[in-house]
């Protein structure tokens, strides 16, 4: 009787949950997690032998031995209970009546998609904070300037099917047009991790964001727009008003926040990792067009001067700081900032050969200062996001979940995943309203989240180093309520 009771009061609040008031919208099919293991993104101590209910998109509930049949009668007008009870022998199917004017009933089947996790570790779905859907399959920025946009676009749809084939189901783009790309895959038309863009990167000329020969004169003298401005990847700007329209025009495209690039850049063709880029008054104007949409800036930059400089400016975000001094991490911690830092690896397959030696000597400047800033954040509890900012290399994409690990020195399992996943997206949530997906929280396991899950072989908790090799220990990838790998027998 105690099991009957426990059923119905859990059916009956599923139902609740699922279906808002002022509408009866039944789904056609749900999915059941059973007997899994779950890291919810948040907490340290696995939930262990729990089921967890997706409905459409959206995770419903999580608890032990969620029933996996029932019949419900449904008010159409409210989307209450009137009726519930329990089908013996309807297995893996739940039966919705609902009612309707007059008391006339309307039979619908729903199926039950029942998953036997064998207790494997079911866990959100990972977020890499700094993410390049343009460039991450180009080899090299030339495609870029002699390639049709169409092509660009379509091989970089390829790249986004395998990075949610390794476990990747958000990133947050951090510079190149992928508005529509993000659109297509929103819509299901291709698949692809959720994506936050920032739009066009927003430069100097002679700075990170220009790539063109030393002879082109800047737009505001020639008015012309360059290749990679024609495509909405690099934008020069001069002054405060060409900042403003730039920044504007980001937003206008359906920027999730701005991204500025205010220092010298490895890939870079003119300017060294030292060049402080911007004025004071351009970066300002850039963070006020930001705050007046409800959202946010983060900055490419190395060196102290830049930081000082965004901080003063009020800056959210810093990407990469590699260079930066303990003075320059004190400030970032007292003024509450996130530092989104990668860990390259000094001796990165292929760096030499796509960045040829004069570029290769700032990118081991620039990686060689990882460690130095890990201690700092550590000393000083800087809000921490995972990013990869993989470009141009596409031999090396396999390892995008491999970089996890290399935060091992300093970082718990734990502390690595919960910062690839609600971490990253308590970040995200800077963007407030221009955040697109506002249905429920990212990057946790609970009643209420986006259904982005991952079953795993295995306890990353233990060893995280097997979310990496390409998926290989990964059994199972949901986005959005949809299942895109499943070698689950």
């Amino acid at each position: 009787m105690k099991t009957m009771i426990k059923i119905l009061g859990t059916l009956a609040l599923l139902l609740m949950l699922a279906l808002p008031a002022m509408a009866v919208d039944i789904p056609s099919e749900v999915t059941l997690f059973k007997n899994v293991n779950i890291f919810d993104g948040e907490n340290e101590k696995l939930l262990q032998g729990y089921d967890v209910l997706v409905i459409r998109n959206l995770i419903k509930q999580v608890s032990k031995d969620i029933p996996t049949e029932g019949t419900y009668e449904l008010d159409v007008k409210t989307g209450g209970v009137k009726k519930l009870n329990v089908d013996v022998g309807c297995m893996h199917h739940y039966t919705v009546y609902v009612a309707g004017e007059k008391e006339k009933t309307e039979k619908k089947e729903v199926k039950v998609n029942v998953i036997d996790g064998k207790r494997k570790t079911l866990m959100p779905g990972l977020i890499d904070a700094h993410w390049h859907t343009l460039y991450v399959n180009m080899l090299g920025l030339d495609p870029l300037r002699t390639e049709e946009t169409d092509y660009i676009h379509a091989v970089a749809l390829k790249e986004a099917d395998k990075t949610l084939l390794r476990g990747f189901t958000t990133v947050r783009d951090l510079g190149g047009s992928c508005f529509g790309l993000k659109k297509a895959i929103d819509q299901g038309v291709c698949p692809g991790p959720r994506i936050l863009p920032s739009g066009t990167h927003i430069g100097i000329t002679g700075g990170h964001a220009d790539y063109t020969e030393s002879w082109n004169l800047p737009r505001s003298i020639d008015g012309s727009m360059d290749r990679f401005e024609q495509i909405e990847s690099f934008r020069q700007v001069a002054g405060v008003p060409e900042m403003l329209a730039a920044v504007r025009y980001n937003l206008k495209r359906g920027a999730s926040q701005i991204k500025l690039l205010m220092g010298g850049g490895v890939a870079s063709t003119y300017d060294p990792l030292d060049v402080n880029e911007f004025t004071f008054e351009e970066v300002k104007a850039a963070v006020d067009v930001a705050k007046n949409w409800g959202t946010y800036v983060t900055v490419h930059i190395y060196t102290d001067e830049g930081i000082k400089k965004a901080i003063k400016a009020g800056v959210k975000g810093i990407e990469h700081g590699h260079l930066m001094s303990e003075e320059a991490a004190k400030l970032i911690a007292k003024n509450d900032m996130w530092v989104c830092i990668q860990p390259f690896d000094p001796d990165m397959p292929g760096a030499l050969e796509i960045l040829g030696p004069e570029k290769f000597k700032k990118y081991l400047e620039m990686a060689n200062g990882f460690p130095k800033v890990m201690d700092f954040v550590k000393k000083y509890n800087i809000n921490l996001a995972f990013g990869t900012d993989f470009s141009f290399t596409p031999q090396n994409n396999h390892t995008q979940a491999n970089a996890l690990t290399k935060f091992s020195k300093w970082l718990s399992n734990y502390e690595i995943l919960k910062m690839a996943t609600s971490t990253n997206a308590k970040y995200f949530e800077l963007s407030g309203e221009r955040h697109p997906y506002k249905q429920g929280p990212l990057g946790v396991i609970k009643p209420g989240a986006y259904a982005d899950i991952l079953l795993v072989d295995g306890n990353p908790l233990e060893d995280v180093s097997i979310l990496g090799d390409n998926n290989k220990n990964i059994s199972l990838i949901m986005k959005n309520g949809k299942i895109y790998k499943n070698t689950i027998h």
